[in-house]
């Protein structure tokens, strides 16, 4: 062992050891330092996220329901609140990988947003509503406990894709409704401002009027297993309360909405976007629709900054 490795003990450094309380801006910068270290500039604009995984918010039906929420860091003292996003991870109403979209969201958080990744019930064990009510489940939690992730809890957004954009829409559409909620829309008012819709179904009973590379109507089809497991063209009487387009009126108020979907989407034809579009247009709500020609149902064009550019300035247009 040379004397540059000796082992030292408390007694060597008696000035240091102590812990002490001091900002960081006081904070003194270390004067240890070695021949060959490269020295660079810590940028401290931009921020970095921090994950809370597995997050219990409710037990239905014998599963237990969980939340991830990626809530972007800050000082200790900073103090700061950020919007919050409950995002519905689509899975054709199967079980969700709750991680497919945790990357892609993470850079998004980056930005000033919480964002609290929703686990739903799958279809085969809750058919319809129930995926719309997990979802209003999870908000009322995490307005509950917004200060604990730092997210503002009256500046809040529903976004999902596929399956979970057609939860999303749903919400949006339903947030007064007390058959779709197990909580108390007229006393416990959920207060989401806009919704983003990434290429959800919007009618399933006419999911196979354009080309697709999946069954829509057969029982055990998403769309049959949505609905109980039944034929969907042969119960559309299950099918009326999935239909997106059906609560929307004149007199209704509902969140601004934006919708984005890819126009060679193999699984969710695009055409289902347009139903959307046209009749909030025609009801006179507002709504943006982007079409992103070439792209396929989901993948990395929907997540590009320009895109991600698109939704923020639609956000933040409303929050």
């Amino acid at each position: 062992m040379t004397p540059d490795q000796t082992p030292k003990t408390a007694s060597d450094y008696p000035e240091l050891i102590q812990p002490r309380e001091c900002p960081f801006e006081a904070f003194p910068e270390s004067t240890v330092f070695a021949e060959g270290v490269v020295v660079l500039p810590a940028d401290l604009s931009e921020r970095s996220c921090m994950m809370h995984t597995g997050i219990e918010y409710a037990v239905k039906d014998g599963m237990a329901l969980h939340l991830d929420i990626i809530e972007p860091r800050q000082a200790e003292d900073e103090g700061l609140v950020f919007p919050l996003i409950l995002f519905i991870q689509g899975s054709a109403w199967h079980l969700q990988n709750m991680g497919q979209q945790l990357a892609q969201l993470s850079r998004f958080a980056r930005r000033g947003y919480v964002i609290a990744v929703v686990q739903y019930r799958p279809s085969d064990l809750a058919p319809f509503p129930a995926q719309v009510v997990d979802t209003k489940t999870a908000l009322r939690t995490m307005r509950a406990h917004a200060e604990t992730y730092h997210a503002d809890p009256n500046r809040i957004v529903v976004w999902g894709d596929s399956s979970g954009g057609h939860t999303a829409v749903m919400v949006g559409m339903t947030l007064d409704n007390p058959v779709l909620d197990d909580g108390s829309p007229a006393f416990d008012p959920l207060a989401v401002r806009a919704v983003v819709d990434y290429y959800g179904p919007s009618d399933i009973s006419r999911m196979n009027e354009e080309p697709s590379i999946q069954d829509h109507v057969a029982p055990d089809s998403p769309e049959g297993m949505l609905i109980g497991g039944v034929s969907v063209l042969e119960n559309m009487d299950r099918v009326a309360p999935t239909i997106t387009t059906s609560y929307i009126s004149r007199e209704h108020e509902i969140p601004p909405f934006l919708i984005l979907h890819g126009n060679k989407d193999r699984l969710v034809p695009f055409g289902q976007s347009v139903m959307l579009f046209e009749a909030l247009k025609a009801a006179d709500k507002v709504v943006e629709c982007y079409q992103l020609r070439g792209a396929e149902h989901g993948g990395s064009a929907f997540w590009t900054e320009a895109v991600l550019d698109i939704v923020e300035a639609f956000i933040r247009r409303f929050i």
